[in-house]
Order: C-alpha cells, then structure tokens, then sequence
C-alpha cells in the first residue's frame, strides 16, 4: 500500500498541468543531451547503431576488448531521460577498464512509456545477447548508474524470476533502489548533495510508476527477494540523498547469501564516476569495476 504521504506527492504532481509537465520533460532531456555532447568518445572507440527488436542500441567496441565479454549498460536519468549518447562515455569506460565491449540500449522513458517498459526492454536486450548473439551469460555483466542502477537489479530479479540463466555479476553505480524514498540518508544527506534534490525523485518516480505500487520489487529492488542473484558491486558517494539506497540493498543481499560489495566514496556525489575526466576519484573507481568485472567473467 502506498503511504497518505506518498499519495499526496502524487496527488500535488497530478495537479501540474499536461503543458507543464511535457515542457519540463523536455527542458530537462534537452540541457542533459547538451551537457553530454561536450563529450566524445575517444577516435579509438567505435560505435556501431544497432536495433534490437525495435529498441535503439549501440555497440562499443572498445581496443584490447574480449568480444566475448559484454557489458550490458542501463543508463540512468530518473526513467524520465538519458540516452546511449548520454552515457556512452561513462559505459565505454567501464567496458575499457572491464576489457569487455559495452551494449547500450534505449529503454523506453516516462512518462511517454511508463513502468513496466523500461523493465521489459531491458530483459529483451538480455535475452537478445544470449539466444540471437549466442553469448554465454558467463560472459555478460549487467551494469548501471542511478535509475540505470536499480533498473540492474530489478532486470536480474526479473531474469531470475523467468528461470533464464543469469550473467556473471550486477554492477550499480549509485543505484536508484527505493522510489518511495523512505531512507535516513534522504534527509541526513539533503544539505550536502548538490546534484540531486528529493523533490526531483518524487517527480521522477511518479512518472515511471504511474498508479503502480512503489514497493513493487521490480520498480523498487529494495523490497525484493534477492535469492539466488548473482555477486553485486555497488559504488556510491556518502554525500547521496539516496546512500542508503546502497547501503540497504548491501544488507538485503547479504541476508541471501548473495555475494555483495558495497564501495562507499567518501565525499562524493552522485555517479561520480562520470567525471573521471576530470576527477582523479572517477577514474579510481572505474578501475575498481573493471578490476571487479575482469574477475568475474568466466
């Protein structure tokens, strides 16, 4: 059931007018393609477009990459925005230090196509790797950032749950785990995070999941059975509003016996690692995933 406070953030967003809120979609998908097209993948890098069952994707073939070991990147944005040109950069370093190529996709996006999606989407990009390309899941790890992050371990809850063999390992960078916001670190944190803002995610959430249950595992992994997934490394910044979003899915999984890593960065902020260029903690932390990533494929 969702909670009287929850139902009058809906309430209270339900209220914006259509106008109102196609603009600020837009205005806000705008300035992120804009601020991500200050980035370009090094001339080493080759992006091939691809489609998969009608949904965009991107192949990045990274040099020195195993093309047998794929990392299948979810970016993040809230499942409001963000895109393969978005997050190419970051998933391209990922894959390099991983030695892996990096599949991209364009999961569907709210509020246009709600939960559940971006969550079906992501499972056909899976299931796509492993029965059309024939790459053993020995040999893919699912990985993301933020919405991208808990977009992760819902795709391997819902894997799990359709009895399709599993990949080698989840990754989530800072991972967007509880919609209905209920960590300690939300208001702890709110005067030390610059780059996210509890009102945003009330905004963000209510797109994506529309009338649905928040608790629901596959909107919110928090409140899933964690049996039987495989090993997890989770990366966040102890600046997050959203830290406990981390450091409560570390606990859930580490009740089932799941093999878990939770990395906390001191003072730093949301996805960090998308500032390798310019943030010596970014790169460190890129080459802890792959370091992490090289060990688990098999």
């Amino acid at each position: 059931m969702v909670s009287k406070g929850m139902r009058r953030v809906l309430k209270l967003l339900s209220k914006r007018s259509e106008l109102e809120l196609k603009k600020r979609v837009s205005e806000s998908r705008k300035n992120l393609e804009n601020l991500a097209s200050l980035i370009e993948l090094p001339e080493d890098a080759i992006r091939e477009d691809i489609e998969i069952k009608g949904i965009k994707a991107a192949w990045i073939n990274i040099p020195q990459s195993e093309n047998d070991q794929i990392i299948y990147y979810l970016h993040g944005g809230g499942y409001m925005e963000g895109s393969i040109r978005t997050h190419q950069d970051l998933a391209m370093r990922i894959g390099k230090a991983s030695r892996a190529k990096v599949l991209l996709i364009d999961y569907s996006l709210a509020p246009e196509k709600p939960y559940p999606a971006a969550l079906n989407d992501s499972v056909e990009g899976y299931k796509w790797l492993i029965k059309d390309q024939k790459i053993s899941p020995s040999k893919i790890i699912i990985a993301g950032d933020s919405a991208g992050g808990g977009l992760t371990l819902a795709t391997l809850m819902k894997l799990r749950d359709l009895a399709i063999t599993l990949p080698a390992a989840g990754i989530c960078l800072s991972p967007w785990t509880d919609l209905l916001m209920t960590g300690n670190s939300i208001g702890t944190k709110s005067q030390v995070d610059i780059s996210l803002k509890v009102w945003d995610l009330y905004f963000m959430a209510s797109l994506y999941m529309q009338k649905n249950d928040p608790k629901d595992p596959y909107i919110s992994p928090l409140y899933g059975d964690f049996q039987g997934l495989p090993p997890l490394y989770i990366q966040v910044g102890n600046s997050e509003i959203i830290l406990n979003d981390s450091t409560r899915v570390a606990e859930r999984a580490k009740e089932a016996n799941v093999e878990v890593i939770l990395d906390i960065w001191d003072n730093m902020i949301h996805v960090f690692q998308a500032f390798a260029d310019w943030a010596s903690e970014g790169k460190e932390a890129i080459n802890k995933l792959g370091e992490f990533a090289r060990s688990k494929f098999r």
